[in-house]
């Protein structure tokens, strides 16, 4: 199991959309690559899943914590801005990504590698050359209701977002979820497998959502949407009363 992040104080956060002292900090980026081919591509929730999924695998993984190889990337990661970046491979493309160090998660179809995070300008070129647009995907059947037992990450329903924002974005939070989790609940989240649902938000249920005090997303508006907007709630059950809670929203920076 990964660490918990160096506590902070507020007006220092990594999840606060204004600009902080974070900003200064040497920027890195979590790459995830999402396999798209021409003639089978995953369903769009599936792909938004898995995405999740797979951020949670590597903060759980043993190598993002304590010595671990890639603790030193993570940390780095976490002591700026927490940004993902999901780009889509297919072909001789995939197997030159999974030839790199990293973490292949499966969903129902979908396949996403997630890789330890690398300085926000200096990408491996087999991942660099790979196409950050052509990420729309499709459900081609109406995803089924999610088990209320489960985390669902709730998604805002007035906003457009390509297939592969909305997959950082579902990572985003998923990753505040876990980082709001005790260590008891994270190791069952993960003995579990990390089940979880990723649904657009009937629009009179969302302002209740923003609301609660459940982990809360707020985008940079670096690229798609605009600056602050509210992207995704994480309702996670061990969290909608949870005494060691903050009792707040968290928001975060995203790209």
């Amino acid at each position: 199991m990964s660490e918990n992040p160096t506590p902070v104080s507020e007006s220092d956060s990594p999840f606060r959309s204004e600009p902080s002292a974070r900003d200064e900090a040497p920027q890195f980026v979590l790459p995830l690559v999402v396999r798209i081919e021409r003639a089978d591509p995953p369903a769009r929730a599936d792909a938004l899943e898995t995405a999740a999924r797979a951020v949670l695998t590597i903060l759980a993984d043993e190598r993002s914590a304590g010595e671990g190889e890639w603790a030193g990337a993570m940390r780095d990661w976490q002591d700026a801005r927490i940004r993902k970046v999901v780009r889509r491979a297919r072909g001789a493309e995939w197997r030159r990504a999974e030839a790199l160090p990293g973490i292949t998660v499966t969903g129902k179809a979908a396949e996403v590698r997630v890789f330890p995070p690398v300085p926000l300008d200096g990408w491996p070129k087999d991942l660099a050359r790979l196409q950050v647009s052509g990420t729309d995907l499709d459900d081609p059947q109406l995803p089924v209701d999610p088990d209320p037992s489960a985390p669902v990450l709730w998604l805002n329903p007035d906003l457009g977002m390509s297939a592969g924002k909305a997959m950082a974005q579902a990572g985003h939070a998923a990753q505040l979820a876990w980082w709001e989790l005790s260590g008891e609940e994270r190791a069952a989240w993960h003995d579990a497998g990390f089940p979880l649902a990723v649904r657009t938000a009937d629009p009179a249920h969302w302002p209740g959502l923003t609301g609660s005090g459940l982990p809360l997303v707020r985008d940079a508006g670096f690229t798609e949407i605009a600056p602050g907007s509210c992207t995704v709630v994480a309702d996670h059950p061990a969290l909608r009363h949870e005494p060691h809670g903050t009792g707040r929203a968290v928001s975060t920076r995203s790209e």
